[in-house]
């Protein structure tokens, strides 16, 4: 999941990497689990009255339903990842075809998160990087503890803008032990989902 070392900078360093909630797995689950269980009902049916032709196209159409429902989203799911360093933010994607957005923090000009009832019962939500013209966003998908990464993000940005604007930033950029202030914050609450 972490961010191969060659693709970062010299001064850069890991904040937090996370994939998507697990929520985004609930969808698949259930079509996994009704499939098998249809296809198990009526290929007991049709293997008791001897239609072996009937029993071969019920597998087929099951393992196509459970591939294309159930396989490929839980492949989507364990191939995206998102990175926050301390100069940027990486969405990476794909399984057979890999795409990559990075987002640079001295470009952000807004982030902010977006949560329903669901996403706010499971500690998850949207989050929305917006640069300064408005129109080109990064949106991350079922974050787990979006509320606390839009903080971080926050922390990072203003930390950036700071020294640029001469003035001193909310914080360092880097403490002792190479992480954010904002990361424990962050791991806490991914902790408690």
């Amino acid at each position: 999941m972490a961010i191969s070392a060659r693709t970062l900078a010299a001064d850069e360093h890991v904040v937090a990497s996370i994939r998507m909630h697990a929520k985004a797995l609930i969808g698949p689950t259930v079509v996994l689990l009704a499939t098998c269980w249809i296809a198990g009902f009526l290929l007991a049916a049709a293997v008791s009255k001897g239609g072996r032709p009937a029993a071969e196209v019920l597998i087929a159409l099951a393992l196509l339903v459970v591939g294309w429902f159930a396989v490929r989203p839980f492949l989507r799911w364990l191939s995206t990842t998102y990175t926050i360093t301390n100069r940027r933010v990486l969405l990476r994607s794909g399984v057979l075809r890999r795409a990559g957005r990075d987002v640079w923090l001295q470009a952000v000009a807004d982030v902010w998160y977006e949560r329903n009832i669901p996403d706010r019962l499971l500690g998850s939500g949207t989050l929305v990087v917006a640069d300064a013209s408005g129109f080109r966003r990064a949106v991350l998908r079922d974050v787990p503890g979006v509320r606390a990464l839009q903080r971080i993000l926050a922390d990072l940005i203003r930390d950036d803008i700071a020294p640029r604007l001469g003035s001193p930033s909310h914080a360092a950029s880097v403490v002792p032990n190479g992480q954010h202030p904002g990361t424990a914050p962050y791991q806490e609450a991914l902790r408690r989902h």
